[in-house]
């Protein structure tokens, strides 16, 4: 069996760009890490926020879709979706953070426990759900020095993602007989799954909705969940394992930084398998990633028009404030 070691990525549909990036830098304190575009709709950015190195698990991006120009909705929260991407903080920081939140006009709820975790849950500017998650989990994480959070605050990456799905057994069973996770738990209506033993950015909480609407994705929606694989020879292992479960994946595609594979598991949820390389230092140096427009070089003859059809992008308050 493959051997899954946890979220490479998550990827979700924003709204306005420079609102998206105010937010996730200025507000919550990641480093923007890739500034590109949408590969397969190169009229749209993809924005990479991450840690400092852009370690895969740290790794939160968005295709910004501005709804006046695209006619994109609001996306519609059902089954077959993720409903809530769940980031992880230090312990005992969910107090800074509710104050630093609520300085920026963000609404949060009650912190609550899950799992024995204290979690502090919110919405992005475009209606995204999300939450914070105390963890003292050890992961790879390398602090941003120009980020307008403390050190000992910031978010060290990608917790966990909860979905929602009519039959939990199929999808259960596909996670468990496939993919290798192994279920944790169960608390308030929610299931846990986790690789190589659960833990933060291992972990996927599932809830089982019967009679729930089909979600439908659109602005403030997760798009799909990457999950990280040592290199391609174990990415075609476990695409092959679901290809032998009725699956119908992609062929590898390169997506330059990494080698993504594409699948949806039972219940609709679009998964993605990631490389864990070669990474976004490839073509950029580390000390000024996220600065400057990066194309990966299949798109790079096509630069001007790209450019042309893209909106402006401010820099990011921390990198424009830099000494």
């Amino acid at each position: 069996m493959s051997q899954i070691k946890g979220i490479h990525h998550i990827t979700a549909i924003a709204g306005d760009a420079q609102e998206n990036l105010d937010f996730y830098t200025g507000v919550l304190g990641m480093r923007l890490v890739k500034k590109s575009v949408n590969q397969d709709d190169p009229g749209t950015y993809h924005l990479f926020y991450a840690d400092a190195e852009g370690h895969p698990g740290t790794d939160l991006t968005f295709f910004p879709w501005a709804r006046a120009e695209r006619g994109l909705a609001r996306g519609r929260k059902g089954a077959g979706l993720s409903v809530e991407v769940s980031l992880a903080v230090p312990s005992g920081s969910l107090e800074y953070w509710a104050a630093r939140l609520a300085n920026a006009g963000v609404e949060t709820a009650p912190v609550e426990t899950r799992f024995g975790e204290r979690v502090l849950p919110f919405q992005d500017p475009h209606g995204m759900e999300l939450s914070l998650v105390e963890t003292g989990d050890q992961r790879l994480f390398t602090a941003w020095e120009d980020s307008p959070v403390p050190t000992d605050y910031q978010v060290r990456g990608l917790h966990s993602a909860r979905l929602w799905e009519r039959h939990l057994e199929t999808t259960a069973r596909f996670l468990t007989d496939v993919l290798g996770f192994e279920q944790l738990g169960t608390e308030d209506g929610w299931v846990r799954f986790g690789v190589q033993g659960g833990g933060s950015g291992k972990v996927v909480d599932i809830r089982e909705v019967p009679d729930a609407r089909l979600g439908q994705w659109g602005v403030g929606s997760v798009h799909h969940i990457a999950w990280r694989l040592p290199d391609q020879e174990e990415e075609l292992v476990a695409r092959s394992q679901v290809i032998a479960a009725g699956g119908h994946p992609t062929e590898v595609i390169n997506r330059f930084w990494f080698k993504s594979v594409y699948f949806r598991e039972p219940g609709g949820v679009l998964f993605e398998f990631a490389t864990e390389g070669p990474g976004f230092a490839l073509d950029e140096n580390p000390a000024h990633l996220g600065e400057q427009l990066i194309l990966p070089p299949w798109l790079e003859p096509h630069r001007s028009e790209i450019e042309a059809a893209l909106p402006p992008l401010g820099t990011p308050l921390a990198v424009a404030n830099r000494p």
